[in-house]
């Protein structure tokens, strides 16, 4: 659970960007979003490939073959 303590002459404004800040940065709404409906095993393990050869054409985009400039 994220909490955050208002400290002495801090606007509520300020605190509540500082929670957010915290709630982003331990990944709960990610995790909320990811639980929000139910992926069949099979679903799961195709989108884990598509996202594995999307990352390797990435890869494969940024490497410069040598001699060339």
């Amino acid at each position: 659970m994220t909490r955050v303590a208002v400290r002495d002459g801090e606007s509520i404004e300020r605190a509540l960007k500082r929670f957010k800040r915290k709630v982003e940065q331990s990944g709960v709404l990610k995790e909320v979003r990811k639980r929000e409906y139910f992926i069949k095993p099979s679903m799961k393990k195709k989108v884990k490939a598509r996202n594995a050869e999307s990352r390797a054409r990435k890869r494969e985009k940024k490497v410069v073959p040598k001699g060339a400039s």
